[in-house]
């Protein structure tokens, strides 16, 4: 881990341990209660979970397979390792190892780290897209009024969500057929006002573009958004599973809808963009049990749940991963080194091509 990583570590530990200690004497926890609800859970419904959660493994393997079809034809079960591995360094050692499944694809099928991270960025697009409308769709056509606390605000934001996802869809598709013109729109305006900041939109762009490319027609692009739709769909069925295993000891999570369930689900995702390494674990947790809690569930039903939550949909995974990496003959962290120092040589080639073509216009 790097010093600044560390340090940023640190004082999230120490935030979160003085936020807990704060909450525990304002509203103590039972932590008797907290253990007598996993002693009651459904274990069938966290299987069907963890089920939902690996199938979604094999949908990510195909998808990527279908993605880069174009240059290279490879039986899409054959990246299902590159999928699970990489989400298993994720969750064991943080965001700085989200490279690791683009440079095991290179590797695997000897197509060049920058095509791949450009497909991992196409890929991640469709991931946020899928997760926005099915999150839109569900708050504007089924969230019966008065079911979620602060509903209107909840229904005005959905509709900005699903707007901005609309927006950006059309802005990719106009990047993908006239990238140059869109590259040549944003970045000179941008120079005036600050080098770096051109500099970087340009980089992106420019990896928009190389990934985008993989989508060819119109089918290609119809088909990834479905296998996104299916996915994400099956996450959130994992996410209602979840919580209906603690039907027992709780009537809401007994009976959350899908309403509920996708504002778990965004919460969620919020709280693991900065995923850090063990700690994330905890703070994800807490924002979700902190959710929970704000839909009306009990502070130890609800912490329950988040626990599990993240075992089924985070880690989950990791057994299997660091089985397949041994059989593998992988190292984890120094496959996350290796990997973070191959898309920093991406983006430098990158940044050369650019270079390259502003002294060709």
């Amino acid at each position: 881990m790097k010093p600044k990583q560390l340090i940023l570590g640190l004082v999230f530990l120490a935030a979160l341990v003085s936020l807990a200690v704060y909450a525990q004497h304002q509203h103590p926890f039972d932590f008797h209660a907290f253990a007598d609800q996993f002693r009651q859970a459904g274990w069938q419904h966290i299987a069907i979970g963890v089920a939902c959660i690996y199938f979604a493994y094999v949908l990510r393997a195909i998808r990527w397979a279908f993605l880069i079809r174009h240059v290279k034809k490879v039986p899409p079960l054959s990246l299902l390792g590159t999928q699970v591995i990489g989400f298993t360094a994720v969750a064991l050692i943080g965001r700085v190892a989200d490279f690791i499944r683009p440079y095991l694809v290179s590797r695997k099928t000897g197509l060049p780290i920058s095509s791949q991270i450009a497909t991992y960025i196409v890929e991640r697009l469709f991931d946020a897209g899928a997760m926005a409308l099915i999150f839109s769709s569900v708050i504007v056509f089924d969230a019966p009024q008065g079911s979620l606390p602060h509903q209107a605000t909840v229904f005005k934001t959905s509709i900005i969500i699903l707007a901005l996802t609309i927006f950006g869809a059309l802005f990719l598709i106009e990047l993908r057929l006239a990238g140059g013109r869109v590259d040549r729109l944003l970045k000179y305006p941008l120079r005036y006002a600050s080098k770096g900041l051109a500099h970087s939109v340009e980089a992106k762009i420019h990896s928009f573009r190389l990934g985008l490319s993989v989508l060819r027609t119109p089918a290609d692009a119809a088909v990834t958004l479905a296998l996104s739709l299916t996915m994400w769909a099956l996450i959130t069925l994992a996410y209602l599973e979840t919580a209906w295993a603690f039907a027992p000891t709780s009537p809401l999570l007994g009976s959350m809808s899908l309403a509920q369930c996708v504002i778990l689900l965004g919460a969620s995702g919020g709280a693991s963009i900065f995923q850090l390494p063990v700690l994330g674990w905890f703070t994800q947790i807490g924002a979700v049990a902190a959710t929970l809690v704000g839909l009306g569930a009990q502070q130890e039903p609800a912490t329950a749940c988040a626990a599990t939550l993240l075992i089924v949909t985070f880690l989950s995974v990791a057994p299997v991963g660091l089985i397949w990496a041994q059989f593998e003959n992988i190292s984890l962290r120094s496959m996350a080194q290796e990997s973070e120092h191959a898309a920093e040589a991406a983006s430098d080639k990158i940044d050369q091509i650019e270079s390259a073509e502003d002294a060709s216009a």
